[in-house]
């Protein structure tokens, strides 16, 4: 049976501010890198400008790359492994310090 990946995520609230939502807005416009799977990760930070402010959680966002990281599971490991930095950089912007293991379980 597959563990659950939120088994040891502490949910936590975030600090979303303007200057927040403008450096999730900067990384959207930003350049892809080649290999990252631009579609998925556009798609991600869609929602999460969509939502962010009425879900300023820990676990919200780690959902929103949930299913973000099983649409990229059929990419090879090193886009896969690419798009895992791409999530940390997301992590920095919106206050998260820690996934507690979730992307390492996924």
């Amino acid at each position: 049976m597959a563990r659950d990946p939120f088994e040891f995520v502490e949910d936590a609230p975030l600090f979303i501010v303007p200057r927040v939502l403008d450096a999730l807005r900067a990384y959207r416009a930003a350049p892809r890198l080649d290999g990252v799977p631009a579609a998925e990760l556009d798609g991600l930070l869609d929602r999460l400008l969509a939502g962010i402010e009425r879900h300023p959680t820990k676990f919200w966002v780690l959902k929103q790359f949930q299913k973000s990281l099983l649409a990229v599971d059929n990419q090879d490991a090193e886009e896969r492994e690419r798009f895992r930095h791409a999530l940390e950089r997301i992590m920095d912007i919106v206050g998260i310090e820690d996934s507690d293991g979730f992307l390492s379980r996924r």
